[in-house]
């Protein structure tokens, strides 16, 4: 039991910070974007292919412009080819399928099985009574940097400017700002964001795959949802530690869940709890409605 708690908390860790860059994308500019699919397994495929050279730090910064270099493209799509922001996605999505082939040398998948990796780094930190814990610092460690990081950003001029184009954006461009570029900047801190999780993904698990980042824009929004929901999101540090609390949240739900049941029914129970956290909102809505009528016919009557 303590095995998969710890592998979920880990699990949890590492794609909150895919979750952390759709929270830029969807929260603070109000845009859904489908490039997350093709840029997650982008930043996977950048690293896997580096770290087989002998360099996996370098793996994991070099994912971080592949990425960004995606939502570039679909922040072009969107702003100067007036292509709708869901089709957007799609259309680069869609091409980072074969330019994700073609990183991985034509390949479905690359084993880094044997091969350095940035958790190698704490293998003697750790007495071996301990060692399954090895891996844990090291993310903890750069998921603490990346909220550091993006809260101080999202503070920022820049990062002000960034949140105000979600929220209006005939206010932003009435105000001199570029709302094209701050769009092209989000996007691309948040695509770069999503290939850092693929990257780190891929050295934790050892390979990389081309079908690994299928889903990963609705686990996202899942784990965005149900950490705004247990955790709420009053001020931007609150709302980025409460992305990081539901994506460790929604790994926790998969392992009990996948405790009681099949391995086969994984599909089936992510679609449950994704369901049950998107739509929890309405069911919350709904609850209340239903209590305020049955107080109002007890007091009729």
């Amino acid at each position: 039991m303590n095995i998969i708690l710890i592998g979920a908390l880990e699990l949890g860790l590492i794609y909150s910070i895919m979750a952390l860059g759709l929270f830029v994308s969807y929260r603070m500019l109000d845009v859904a974007d489908l490039t997350v699919d093709g840029s997650f397994t982008t930043g996977a495929a950048v690293c896997a292919v580096v770290s087989l050279t002998g360099h996996p730090l370098a793996g994991l910064m070099l994912s971080i412009p592949a990425g960004m270099a995606a939502g570039l493209v679909t922040s072009l799509l969107q702003t100067k080819m007036k292509v709708q922001p869901i089709l957007a996605g799609i259309l680069t999505q869609m091409a980072l399928y074969s330019i994700n082939l073609r990183i991985m040398g034509n390949k479905s998948n690359l084993s880094l099985l044997g091969k350095e990796s940035v958790f190698t780094l704490t293998e003697g930190w750790l007495p071996q009574s301990m060692s399954r814990l090895a891996k844990l610092p090291v993310i903890v460690l750069m998921v603490a940097v990346i909220c550091l990081l993006l809260a101080f950003f999202l503070k920022t001029k820049t990062g002000l400017s960034l949140r105000a184009t979600g929220d209006n954006v005939e206010m932003v461009r009435s105000s001199s700002i570029d709302p094209h570029f701050t769009n092209a900047l989000g996007l691309a801190i948040a695509n770069g964001l999503v290939a850092l999780s693929g990257a780190v993904l891929a050295q934790y698990q050892q390979y990389s795959d081309l079908n690994m980042g299928v889903g990963m824009v609705v686990i996202a929004l899942a784990s965005i949802i149900i950490g705004e929901v247990i955790v709420g999101r009053r001020n931007i540090p609150v709302h980025i530690l409460a992305v990081v609390a539901g994506s460790i949240l929604y790994r926790l739900f998969i392992a009990l869940a996948l405790r009681a049941a099949s391995p086969s029914d994984l599909k089936a129970i992510s679609a449950a709890i994704v369901a049950l956290a998107i739509s929890y909102p309405a069911i919350r809505e709904m609850i209340a409605v239903a209590k305020l009528k049955r107080k109002g016919r007890v007091t009729h009557e």
